[in-house]
């Protein structure tokens, strides 16, 4: 009998809630599995932010437990979050984060300079070096031609896919992506999500999407909806 593979995310009765103020996410249970799809939609105030920023382990839950990896965050002080999240968590920002003063190919590389684990995956500078201009050219970008302008001057589209390539290199097990087609038209997000979809396949990690396109939906396997609690938490922004 084959082994199965433990999840990626498993999560059980996981709430968050700033001190003193009403929960802003309540979730009884949720499996991803490796190399799982994932869609992930719900209006402000259901608190899908705050639950990539739980799975990142950018935050930490008020109950319950959240493993990542088989690893509950809760019990890692932050630096140690922080050097797990580099190690085992590709995020996607909605907007961007590019380092400016950086080039294309360097903006890339950026995620294995603060992991091991991902610098072991790949190998050298000039190993990491091929591989960002590989997924930059999966995704759909002329690497020669765009190398050598500041990221500030790509496109939108350009950005993303430049933030995306960054997001994945050295295969994180988990890819986490906050609203990364918001500035697309309908064409273009569609398009993105399918590069998306082979690259994180190649990589066998499972993938997380946050978008208010329900159109998107139907591009995933599966897809989990959460309700709003507290709609006029100020705190929750998407």
């Amino acid at each position: 009998m084959s082994e199965t593979k433990p999840p990626v995310v498993a999560l059980e009765a996981l709430r968050f809630g700033w001190p003193g103020q009403p929960d802003l996410l309540d979730l009884d249970d949720l499996r991803i599995a490796a190399g799982e799809r994932l869609f992930l939609e719900g209006p402000s105030g259901s608190g899908k932010s705050t639950l990539l920023n739980l799975l990142a382990g950018i935050l930490v839950p008020r109950a319950g437990r959240l493993r990542v990896l088989g690893q509950d965050l809760a019990n890692l002080r932050a630096g140690a979050r922080d050097r797990f999240r580099a190690d085992h968590v590709g995020f996607i920002f909605q907007q961007f984060n590019l380092v400016p003063y950086l080039g294309l190919v360097e903006n890339v590389t950026l995620g294995c300079r603060f992991s091991p684990a991902r610098r072991a995956r790949l190998g050298d500078a000039a190993a990491q070096a091929r591989e960002a201009r590989r997924l930059v050219a999966a995704l759909g970008l002329d690497v020669d031609a765009l190398d050598r302008r500041p990221v500030t001057g790509l496109s939108v589209g350009q950005q993303q896919r430049v933030a995306a390539a960054r997001a994945l290199i050295g295969a994180p097990e988990l890819v986490i992506a906050d609203e990364p087609t918001s500035a697309l038209d309908a064409t273009a997000r569609a398009a993105f999500v399918e590069l998306l979809f082979a690259e994180v396949e190649r990589a066998g990690s499972a993938l997380v999407f946050v978008s208010h396109d329900p159109a998107l939906a139907a591009l995933f396997p599966r897809s989990l909806s959460l309700p709003a609690l507290n709609r006029a938490a100020a705190t929750e922004a998407a």
